[in-house]
């Protein structure tokens, strides 16, 4: 895994081992970071449950303000800190080591231009943090969540669209790509 464009690209970056994380594929992060980069320049970044940090470092390298990476897992957090520490963005990027319902707590006075969401598959976690993103105002008035999941997008669209509107859904192999921003 590599950082892909801006200040660090070509840096490769540490993961974690076992299955326990998945990091984000490079081509559909390509797709991704196509899709949000006018989002990018001076934004605010939440990247919760962010296994390695490589979304809240990519952001980082391609212009973005401030990035928070949060994990639960000690192990996740050491991986984060490391490649935080090789791209040389330690005044860039807080690294929080707690449960996704922590750090949003913690968070509650911040306002994000970007919030990645790449939860554990087969959780609830990601439509409980999209609930409490939306309730707790953590997202700006053209802010964005981008939603990773493995689930079909019409399992999910009735949900997100109670809670968020769907700006867009991708598919790549069996990640399907949530793009979501403020209820009107």
């Amino acid at each position: 895994m590599r950082i892909i464009s801006g200040k660090a690209r070509g840096t490769k970056l540490e993961t974690l081992e076992g299955l326990d994380t998945r990091p984000t594929l490079d081509r559909v992060k390509e797709a991704l970071f196509s899709k949000i980069q006018g989002y990018i320049y001076e934004a605010n970044i939440l990247d919760l449950f962010s296994g390695s940090g490589a979304l809240a470092i990519e952001s980082i390298s391609r212009g973005a303000n401030f990035a928070y990476a949060c994990d639960k897992s000690r192990k996740a957090v050491e991986i984060i800190k490391q490649n935080v520490k090789k791209t040389h963005f330690e005044k860039e990027i807080k690294i929080i080591n707690k449960d996704y319902k922590q750090a949003l707590e913690e968070l509650k006075q911040i306002k994000f231009d970007i919030i990645f969401l790449d939860p554990p598959y087969n959780t609830d976690y990601g439509i409980n943090a999209i609930k409490d993103i939306i309730e707790n105002n953590l997202l700006n008035e053209d802010g964005i969540i981008v939603f990773e999941t493995d689930k079909e997008e019409k399992e999910y669209i009735s949900i997100l669209e109670e809670y968020t509107s769907v700006i867009d859904i991708r598919r790549y192999g069996r990640v399907t790509l949530a793009f979501l921003g403020r209820k009107e």
